[in-house]
């Protein structure tokens, strides 16, 4: 399986895959600082697992990808981090209501450019520590109603998941400090049926 994850950085998230994918998996992971993909490499080298990291821009695809289409994408996009303020109070200070329209137009530039990387019958995974419904849910039915080659993938109710998440949208919302007291976290999961009439592979 052929597997990117952009945004990658610190590399936490790709640690998982590799340990849940194993050795056979080929895991791509990019990110746009190429200073912090050495976190990427320290982490990995911490686990023994291995991965090719790209420094690229994934709202870019002309920067790094080699033209072959990736089985999985996770996009753990760059947000206004709303849902980690209990541990990071200072974002209330740093964050203002106009950052929200730029972190959605790189959300949304990022999506597009996964799309164009993902295999007919592949699924991506876009994930926030968000809380906004604007980086969230609203986001994901516009970037489906744009996309008629996707759809969401068959998932299991959101609280078989964790305590207190809540069904949003075709996505699932963890809000802070609820009953599994985590931070507040989104994500979604969508599946390319066919490939879209501009994609060179269609």
């Amino acid at each position: 399986m052929r597997v990117l994850d952009a945004c990658a950085a610190p590399g936490g998230k790709t640690g998982q895959l590799l340990e849940m994918l194993g050795e056979t998996a080929d895991v791509t992971a990019l990110d746009i600082d190429a200073g912090r993909l050495q976190l990427v490499a320290s982490n990995l080298a911490r686990l023994k697992r291995s991965a090719r990291l790209i420094a690229g821009d994934a709202a870019d695809p002309r920067s790094f990808w080699d033209g072959r289409p990736y089985d999985r994408i996770l996009v753990d996009a760059p947000c206004s981090s709303s849902g980690v303020i209990r541990r990071h109070p200072d974002i209330k200070l740093l964050r203002r209501g106009s950052d929200i329209v730029p972190f959605t137009g790189l959300q949304q530039g990022i999506l597009e450019s996964a799309l164009t990387l993902l295999a007919p019958g592949g699924r991506l995974v876009y994930a926030t520590c968000s809380v906004l419904p604007e980086e969230n849910e609203a986001l994901i039915a516009a970037f489906l109603a744009r996309c008629p080659q996707l759809r969401p993938a068959a998932r299991p109710l959101a609280q078989a998941l964790a305590p207190g998440a809540l069904e949003c949208g075709v996505g699932v919302q963890l809000l802070p400090g609820a009953e599994a007291g985590t931070d507040g976290f989104y994500y979604a999961c969508l599946e390319k049926t066919t490939a879209a009439p501009s994609d060179p592979r269609a």
